[in-house]
């Protein structure tokens, strides 16, 4: 899930031009086990279903991470060819196993998936028979301490999915506390967002705020713990992660470059774990599918442009129960799912880019 990435021009496989808070955890205490927990993907068989694989189809997978969609799809359609792209170098390299083995079927290139077009003209892929994304952190950066995702385990404030870049503890020791409200209000739907900012800028005044645990416990000295709820700090180190890898704007570029590679019965796949990606996917899904905006009576009637993809199911798919107990982390996932007709790729909405941005700062209002 780790497609939101800066490409160094790495890449495996293909032709050789190509080629290359209180319970947090000390990280030393971790890596042992980080290895054998085992990374599961996440609505697996429904992707599958969903890409519809084609016999000798051209496929992108935009966020390869451990490399189970990707497998899973090779498998699915021995004869189908699939270029999957990944920001995290280490994702890139651990997947030098499945390169070979899958004998010049699978292409890994260190990118963007908001590159997803370029790539694929790249490396002679275009036009695809199917995109997909699973949108997010993956649970292997999640269990590396030493990456910063996670209050679990205390490590370096980092979160770059590329390890280049910005780092989480750059944005909370150097942004202005406006600024900072607005990026725990809006990434990270936190209600005290301006007293966690406050405490933030109060507490960096003294020294640095450097690792997770720091960041954890400042947090949870600031919102309340709901009984049998998440921790805390489970917002503000969403809304920094999002911030950081820049994740809704990637998303939205992301599905406009999908949309301009795709051909006629190509499919879109997209993964999402929580609301705010949901809602930009299924707005530009929505309009795409030539859904009209609510109007009014009083106001003329507004003109709906050519549709360039029907869905494939009129709502999300979820995961099942079973799914879920077996790998809690599919509890929020949803599935969105379009294929694309001949009409031409528009241009992006203002709208839609808006929902990936910060808005300004507001008033000041109790928290």
């Amino acid at each position: 899930m780790t497609g939101h990435g800066s490409r160094d021009d790495g890449a495996i496989g293909g032709p050789a031009r190509h080629a290359p808070a209180s319970q947090v955890t000390p990280a030393s205490q971790v890596n042992a086990s980080q290895d054998a927990a085992p990374h599961v993907p996440v609505l697996l068989a429904e992707v599958i279903e969903a890409l519809a694989l084609k016999p000798g189809g051209r496929y992108l997978d935009g966020t390869f991470g451990a490399g189970g969609y990707a497998r899973a799809l090779l498998e699915a359609a021995p004869d189908a060819t699939l270029l999957a792209l990944d920001r995290d170098p280490t994702a890139i390299a651990g997947g030098a196993d499945l390169v070979a083995a899958m004998a010049g079927r699978l292409i890994l290139s260190q990118a963007r998936f908001s590159e997803l077009a370029e790539e694929a003209e790249r490396f002679q892929m275009a036009p695809l028979d199917g995109v997909v994304l699973d949108i997010g952190v993956s649970s292997m950066q999640i269990d590396q301490a030493e990456r910063g995702f996670s209050f679990r385990f205390d490590g370096p404030l980092d979160m770059r999915m590329a390890r280049e870049g910005q780092s989480a503890a750059d944005l909370i020791n150097e942004a202005e506390e406006g600024l900072l409200a607005n990026i725990f209000y809006h990434y990270g739907e936190e209600r005290r967002s301006r007293a966690v900012a406050r405490a933030v800028v109060e507490t960096r005044r003294k020294a640095p705020i450097e690792t997770t645990k720091q960041l954890a416990e400042l947090v949870a000295s600031i919102v309340w713990a709901e009984p049998g709820g998440a921790h805390p700090a489970t917002r503000v180190f969403q809304a920094l992660r999002i911030a950081v890898n820049d994740e809704l704007g990637e998303l939205v570029r992301a599905l406009h470059a999908a949309e301009a590679v795709l051909k006629p019965g190509g499919r879109l796949v997209v993964v999402t774990f929580h609301s705010l990606e949901d809602r930009i996917v299924k707005q530009f899904l929505s309009e795409r599918s030539g859904r009209a905006p609510a109007g009014s009576r009083h106001a003329p009637a507004i003109a709906v442009a050519q549709p360039t993809f029907s869905l494939v199911n009129r709502g999300p798919v979820a995961p099942t129960d079973a799914e879920m107990r077996i790998n809690p982390r599919a509890r929020s996932a949803k599935l969105r799912a379009a294929e694309r007709n001949a009409a031409s790729a528009r241009s992006p909405e203002p709208e839609l880019v808006a929902l990936a941005g910060i808005p300004a700062p507001q008033p000041r209002r109790r928290s």
